[in-house]
């Protein structure tokens, strides 16, 4: 013991040597650096990237292959509004003996009973055949850029499933990592105790401490497990195999541009705004279709008549008289529904860019914080990690000092885990809110 009080100095002085020469020195290489690491992936499993799960999505997504099928129906009623009245045939049988069975007879058709064969048509007046057809067509036009923007939210979704399935298997990759350096400082550990170096209370902290690492371990397994099932769900749940795996670099990924440019191009992108404008377009088509239905149709009728040996054809015409119903109050009610229409894409245009502005703003502010961490946050909680465990392993630092130390680098290193999370699905929401993946 005598001995080791005499080297405790000298060790003191070799470890704070090691320390500044380290922080003079480039930043050393940790054993995998979160900002440059592949994801691990599973043994043998399929395996995605983002590309891959957004195109998957837009495939065999249920939700959105139900909202496909509404482009399908508009486009039906597009023909059904196409369609001319159908003709209609009248014929009347007059004056039959049907109580009188016994003058039913040959002669008695030629010259008491009457027959009328005849057919009548519905002459559409204002062009409602073809304001009906432009009316079916502007509203499947609004139809599919909703659908259109369905697309676009469900992309995010998915990019943001992604994303957390990233962070996941980023944690676990950490906390394997963590788990398996303790392990070492824990058979260090015994064999100190064994040696007498430490006490048996230094030596139950020690292992008490292995206990929170396994509990991490087991948290990220279980959030990994559960990020990869509801990615699965989003991407269709039959299109993919369970043991699957995302692929991809959970990396920082640096984003030019200002907001200006962002905004003029999400009010030339964005799916929601297009369905706001064309639902002006549609609006006016249905006024001119209401103002069309207020003319009163003609129905003309012609007829052939057998009376008596005598046979003639009849022309017969119909209109009604517009004194009351001239359809005023449909043409008021489309009138006023052009004015909701217009207020509704003033309003989605004032959303596009609020949407861009706090997108822009919040992937800023995430960028900051990401920066501050590679600024020399990261190699410093390693180093002093290092550097704690270096000398407590020679008996040159506390117990204390070294968990202290070993839980800061954890936080630091999970922490800047989560910011890179929060950059990157602010960079999702960015793109969301531009309206489309190709951003500067």
């Amino acid at each position: 013991m005598r001995l080791q009080r005499l080297h405790f100095p000298i060790v003191l002085i070799a470890v704070f040597i090691a320390g500044v020469a380290g922080a003079q020195s480039p930043p050393a290489q940790s054993p995998s650096p979160p900002q440059a690491q592949t994801l691990a992936q599973k043994p043998g499993a399929v395996t995605i990237s983002l590309d891959d799960a957004i195109q998957m999505a837009l495939r065999h997504n249920h939700n959105l292959l139900a909202a496909r099928t509404t482009i399908q129906q508009s486009e039906a009623e597009e023909t059904t509004a196409n369609l001319r009245p159908n003709p209609v045939i009248l014929g009347d049988a007059q004056f039959l003996p049907i109580f009188s069975p016994s003058e039913f007879s040959a002669d008695y058709i030629d010259n008491t009973a009457q027959f009328d064969l005849g057919v009548s048509y519905l002459f559409e007046r204002g062009k409602k055949r073809q304001h009906r057809l432009q009316a079916a067509k502007d509203q499947t036009a609004v139809t599919r850029s909703q659908v259109d923007d369905n697309e676009r939210s469900l992309t995010f979704s998915v990019a943001s499933q992604f994303i957390n399935v990233e962070l996941a298997e980023s944690t676990l990759e950490l906390a394997t990592q963590d788990l398996k350096s303790f392990q070492n400082t824990v058979d260090i550990g015994e064999a100190r105790y064994k040696a007498g170096d430490i006490g048996e209370g230094d030596l139950l902290k020690i292992k008490l401490q292995m206990l929170q690492f396994q509990t991490d371990v087991s948290a990220a397994r279980l959030a990994q497990v559960q990020g990869l099932s509801d990615l699965r769900q989003l991407l269709g749940y039959e299109s993919i195999t369970p043991d699957y795996d995302v692929a991809g670099a959970f990396d920082y990924q640096p984003v030019k541009g200002n907001l200006e440019d962002f905004q003029a191009r999400a009010l030339q992108t964005r799916p929601d705004l297009r369905a706001a404008e064309q639902g002006v377009t549609a609006a006016n088509s249905q006024h001119e279709l209401q103002k069309a239905i207020g003319k009163r149709d003609v129905t003309a009728q012609a007829s052939y008549s057998h009376v008596s040996y005598s046979n003639s054809i009849s022309l017969f015409g119909q209109i009604q008289l517009p004194v009351f119903d001239r359809n005023q109050g449909e043409i008021a009610r489309a009138g006023f529904a052009i004015t909701q229409a217009q207020e509704q894409e003033k309003f989605a245009n004032g959303q596009v860019l609020t949407d861009v502005r706090d997108a822009f703003e919040n992937l800023r502010t995430n960028d900051q914080i990401v920066g501050l961490y590679r600024s020399g946050y990261l190699d410093e909680a390693q180093q002093s990690r290092d550097i704690s465990e270096y000398a407590y392993r020679r008996g040159a630092a506390s117990l204390l000092d070294f968990l202290d130390a070993e839980r800061s680098y954890r936080a630091t290193q999970l922490a800047y885990r989560q910011a890179l999370a929060s950059y990157l699905l602010g960079l999702e929401q960015l793109r969301e809110a531009v309206g489309t993946r190709s951003l500067p």
